[in-house]
């Protein structure tokens, strides 16, 4: 039984800062606590620049936001102004720690790390990298005896962003055709595919598959998005600089998204497009695209593989030894050709 009533929860608070995957990610906790929790509003802290892309999921209530410099006690002065019943730590960070403590709510979940563990009176023992990084939120609802009942994640697109998207599309592309987009982003250098890579990656596609190609590239992306496109002459579209909203419908008018490890992977993900994510320093069991119609490829036979560092200490052998053919094989397999 759980040691919280639900009849006495009326407001809930989930707080997962950054980054955008990570955000997205954790929306798996939503339909759980709704079901349990059936008289209660959900709402979500984040950082500004990750509200557009949950903004506008029918499960949320309201996103609070806060910028990565602001001192804690001012954000945790908006938050306890609201006045949440129970608050879900799902960063568990020092400072989502700090904010939660000092939120004043009734009911303040989070993990058990080392150091934080102050701001919690329910406290979690659940260690990092033992689960997926989605299902790693389930634990604290866990502890609280709630039923999982489903393991759905979410991300938002709105309608006129989407209109947009599915215009541009119409305008440069034939429609009779998959459309395949291509997205270089990625939050760390050494998680980026070399745009060498992405080019041999995209030549193999055009040859095998009668596919059309999207470059779609935001804010950091221009060098290897320019490149990539300027090694696909005439086989490819680059599509004109995005922010995060239409990132989103551009993805969500896609017949398939082959990415980095990276928020718009997630996305993608989330809104249920077949997604293939391209891995090096990083886990795909833990990190992986989380959906039905995803999977990923990874060289798994390097011997620093999943290194987990930011900077490639070698040349980075990860991404520029992927192995094309499986690219290609995993691809027909999610269009189902």
């Amino acid at each position: 039984m759980s040691i919280i009533s639900p009849n006495e929860i009326k407001r809930i608070l989930c707080i997962k800062p950054r980054g955008i995957g990570d955000v997205v990610l954790s929306t798996i906790v939503l339909e759980n606590l709704q079901e349990y929790f059936t008289n209660s509003k959900i709402d979500y802290l984040t950082e500004d620049f990750v509200k557009p892309s949950i903004d506008g999921i029918p499960l949320i209530n309201k996103v609070l936001t806060m910028r990565k410099s602001e001192f804690s006690l001012r954000v945790a002065n908006r938050v306890r102004k609201e006045k949440y019943d129970l608050i879900f730590d799902l960063w568990s960070n020092p400072r989502t720690a700090q904010i939660t403590f000092l939120s004043f709510a009734k009911f303040r979940v989070g993990f058990n790390y080392r150091g934080r563990s102050y701001a919690y009176n329910i406290k979690v023992d659940a260690g990092r990298g033992e689960h997926h990084s989605a299902e790693h939120n389930l634990e604290l609802l866990k502890a609280l005896d709630i039923k999982i009942i489903s393991k759905n994640i979410y991300a938002f697109v709105n309608n006129k962003k989407n209109e947009w998207a599915k215009k541009f599309i119409s305008d440069n592309f034939n429609n009779a055709k998959p459309l395949i987009g291509i997205i270089p982003s990625g939050g760390w250098e050494s998680k980026r595919c070399d745009a060498e890579k992405w080019v041999e990656i995209c030549k193999a596609l055009k040859k095998d598959l009668d596919i059309q190609l999207m470059i779609i590239w935001g804010p950091g992306d221009e060098l290897d998005a320019q490149l990539i496109s300027n090694g696909l002459p005439g086989s490819s579209f680059l599509s004109p600089e995005t922010s995060i909203s239409e990132m989103s419908a551009l993805i969500n008018n896609c017949s398939l998204i082959i990415a980095n490890d990276s928020g718009p992977m997630h996305i993608s993900a989330a809104f249920g497009i077949p997604t293939l994510g391209l891995f090096g320093p990083t886990d795909p069991a833990k990190h992986g695209p989380y959906s039905k119609n995803s999977d990923y490829v990874i060289k798994s036979d390097l011997h620093c593989i999943i290194c987990n560092k930011l900077i490639c200490p070698y040349n980075h052998e990860c991404m520029k030894e992927l192995p094309v053919d499986e690219v290609l094989i995993k691809v027909k397999k999610l269009l189902k050709l």
